[in-house]
């Protein structure tokens, strides 16, 4: 064959083949499409639904808020399950299973150490016994839910149709329960309520470093204890370890809220605010729903999973929480008897503790045995957190939400409260995790309530471990609900909570000693004191506040000393000279100071600490700003004398901090841009997986300004992601509650071929607020319930 044929019948050859796979391709991506397609759920037309006693109209807006219509609350509360499992079945079946301690049935080995922690931390337990506390309307609610949520699966089962998540992890969900629902609140109780962390970290200090560096550790050293000291002395509990740092919550889950009373706003009726601040993620934590009946119009959030609306607003109120974060997690140093590790010592005597075989299914694995030892004062977490054989002393943990609570049932109380006292009545119900309630209403009246149970100790304030083997330790009930911290109608005309303190030196009960940085507060307060003709665009302009009041106490301070330690850096510190201490997105002022911000720990402490007592030291910048203002009083402390003083220390860390953002940014400062670096995420529980599920799963980052320390609140990891935020933007203003304003970022749906998967992400970016009506016929695309 000529070579110019030879030649021609390869490129013939080549062509083909890649003409084959082409096609295979091409129709390996249509079929992936339409698979995926497939389980996009129906939200036009009608579809029979059995369970259903008369017809529901399901109506979702622009955005994708469902605005549902029954005739009972019966019907109302089965359509909010069906409707929340169409577009959420997946988050709500991971929910559960996590909270539960049983991902590794469909995650395989990797997840057995966190089914282990969880099956400790107990929160099914907890929720399993707080079902006989729930009256028998909320049972009802909770079984109605179900079997909406049941009516789902059946049909996605049936039809193929369920989300393609579950395709690709080769499972499918079981039936839910009421106690799901309960088990996912338990939950939130974890993910806003932990400090237990923060006493081991305490424990592990004063027996590391001498007592003047242990001290300076402690946001307040427990002097009036020294028995309780002595006690962590003599018996040391491993802390240092092969620790998973990511089981623990982000610290400062937090929120803004604030009510303003009709003397400071434009129209003469309150206005409330609220942004819980919470992880970023797809899809959103929270769902947002109107639900409406004969018995109830209320709109507003809730968790994928649960019923009612948790935070929002009716035709008579709103409302909106914020963490207290209190002290409600106890740890208690127990000690084991060497011939039976089920037996602790209480009172000079040998205690049988409660064991519950907890078997851990492994999905391509075997069956791991675990077992959960339970004591007077709660389950033994030492195991769980720390690899230790044989060991001398170990941490129990006492909780207030592994006690029966009834949550739910202050929920549907909400929602039905057309006024203060109404709603004060179904708060007794609310008891964990503590929130911070906000408060208006059509008549007037803006309040305030702390509430929650706040435990009493018999001895010491919730700072250190506690001896477990002594009755002169543990809890002697509750901050009465008529004690805890409460505002009705206030002169100033304003209540706003960041949690920041909320009570003084006077109130007699002990909450917390570890407060939020209160910058959110005080820029709050300054902004909602200057007006007294505020409307509900200054609410949300407010929620979208970039101020740096951090900035303003600490840059000026900490440019001086760094300006007399030395002149190389005296470009940089021009800049932030001129900085507006605004932490907007074109600016290069808010990408130096926080890069140095977060090195100044890591440069002081990190060496002294193993990697993962390190990670999860809580409140590392509350510790070196407490530290620099002492210094710069005049009063180095240890930590900063044996570094070498607030000189070096300040020059070093801004020194390494502008080198790691040199190598991301270019040597130009005035050419970097806090946007550059402070990117908004909303990461996908699969995108990690793989690159590819990482590209359809996750929206664009998106360039942002805000902090951790502004109003609004963007909170980022140590590559820039912002992770963690409002989770849910919300503004009502009471002189019209026929409508309120909302954003829901990424957006409503789960399913990633849905027009509400990521809609939201911009408008969460720039403060694009929708506007969500409850009054008249919703507009958008309607699917009929219907009775078989």
């Amino acid at each position: 064959m000529p070579k110019k044929e030879r030649k021609e019948s390869k490129l013939k050859w080549f062509l083909g083949i890649l003409g084959v796979l082409l096609t295979l391709a091409v129709a390996a991506l249509i079929f992936v499409n339409v698979f995926i397609n497939k389980s996009n759920p129906e939200i036009e037309g009608e579809t029979a639904v059995s369970i259903l006693e008369n017809q529901v109209t399901v109506t979702r807006d622009d955005i994708g808020v469902p605005h549902i219509k029954a005739e009972t609350d019966a019907d109302l509360y089965r359509a909010q399950g069906y409707v929340q499992a169409q577009d959420r079945m997946f988050q709500m079946d991971l929910s559960r299973r996590q909270a539960s301690g049983r991902l590794a049935e469909v995650v395989g080995e990797a997840a057995v150490d966190t089914d282990k922690f969880f099956r400790t931390f107990s929160l099914r337990d907890a929720a399993e016994k707080s079902w006989d506390g729930y009256d028998d309307e909320a049972q009802q609610v909770l079984e109605w839910y179900a079997e909406g949520v049941n009516a789902y699966i059946k049909e996605a089962k049936a039809e193929g149709t369920l989300s393609f998540e579950f395709s690709l992890l080769g499972y499918e969900p079981e039936e839910w329960s009421p106690t799901d629902s309960l088990t996912i609140g338990k939950f939130m109780a974890y993910d806003l309520g932990g400090n237990w962390s923060t006493l081991a970290i305490r424990h592990w200090a004063l027996n590391e470093f001498p007592e003047d560096k242990a001290r300076e550790l402690f946001i307040r050293y427990p002097e009036d204890a020294p028995s309780i000291i002595e006690a962590n002395l003599k018996q040391p509990v491993k802390v240092a370890g092969e620790f998973d740092g990511s089981v623990i919550p982000p610290e400062f889950n937090g929120s803004n809220n604030w009510v303003v009373s009709g003397d400071k706003t434009e129209s003469g009726k309150p206005l409330l605010a609220d942004d819980p601040h919470l992880g970023l993620s797809t899809p959103s934590i929270w769902y947002q729903m109107h639900l409406e009946s004969p018995e109830q119009n209320v709109s507003g959030v809730i968790f994928a999973g649960v019923p009612g609306i948790i935070l929002g607003h009716n035709e008579d109120i709103a409302w909106g929480v914020t963490n207290v974060g209190p002290d409600v997690q106890d740890l208690y140093i127990e000690t084991p008897n060497p011939e039976d590790p089920h037996q602790f010592k209480y009172e000079g005597k040998w205690e049988e503790a409660e064991v519950r075989s907890e078997p851990i299914r492994i999905k391509d694995g075997k069956t791991e045995e675990f077992e959960v030892v339970v004591t007077r004062h709660g389950p033994i977490i030492s195991n769980v957190l720390y690899d230790e054989e044989d060991p001398e002393a170990l941490f129990s943990m006492q909780w207030t939400a592994l006690e029966p609570t009834l949550e739910l049932q202050a929920v549907l109380g909400f929602n039905k409260a057309s006024d203060w006292t109404e709603f004060e009545t179904a708060l007794e119900d609310f008891q964990a995790p503590a929130q911070n309630f906000v408060f208006a209403s059509t008549d007037g009246t803006i309040a305030y309530k702390a509430n929650g149970r706040i435990p009493i100790r018999k001895k010491g304030d919730g700072q250190l471990p506690v001896p477990g083997d002594s009755a002169d330790y543990g809890w002697e009930g509750y901050v009465p609900f008529d004690e805890l911290p409460r505002v009705v109608n206030p002169e100033n005309g304003f209540i706003a909570t960041a949690n920041n303190e909320v009570v003084d030196e006077s109130y007699k009960y002990h909450i917390t000693d570890f407060w939020a940085q209160p910058y959110r507060y005080e820029r709050i307060a300054e902004v909602l004191e200057a007006s007294d003709n505020l409307t509900k665009e200054d609410m949300m302009a407010l929620q979208m506040d970039q101020k740096n009041l951090y900035a303003a106490e600490f840059v000026d301070s900490m440019i001086s000393v760094v300006r007399n330690e030395t002149e190389d850096f005296d470009e940089v510190l021009d800049i932030l000279e001129q900085w507006d201490q605004v932490d907007s997105p074109e600016q290069a002022a808010p990408l130096i100071f926080h890069k140095w911000m977060k090195q100044l720990p890591v440069s002081l402490l990190a060496n002294e600490f193993p990697e993962d007592v390190f990670k999860m030291l809580p409140g590392k910048n509350h510790i070196t700003d407490q530290m620099m203002r002492d210094s710069f009083a005049g009063n180095e402390g240890v930590w900063v004398s044996e570094y070498g003083g607030i000189g070096k220390w300040l020059t070093d860390a801004l020194a390494e901090s502008l080198a790691q953002s040199e190598k991301e940014f270019g040597s130009d400062y005035k050419d970097w841009k806090w946007g550059e670096d402070h990117q908004l995420t909303f990461p996908h529980p699969l995108a990690g997986a793989s690159p590819v599920f990482e590209r359809f799963l996750n929206p664009a980052p998106v360039p942002i300004g805000g902090s951790n320390i502004t109003v609004q609140a963007a909170a980022f990891d140590t590559e820039g992601n912002v992770d963690h935020g409002a989770s849910w933007r919300f503004v009502a203003d009471l002189s019209d509650l026929s409508s309120a304003y909302h954003i829901v970022g990424p957006g409503q749906s789960g399913h990633m071929k849905s027009d509400y998967f990521h809609n939201q992400v911009d408008d969460w970016a720039e403060g694009n607020y929708h506007e969500t009506a409850i009054d008249g016929e919703a507009k958008g695309s309607t699917l009929i319930l219907s009775p078989e």
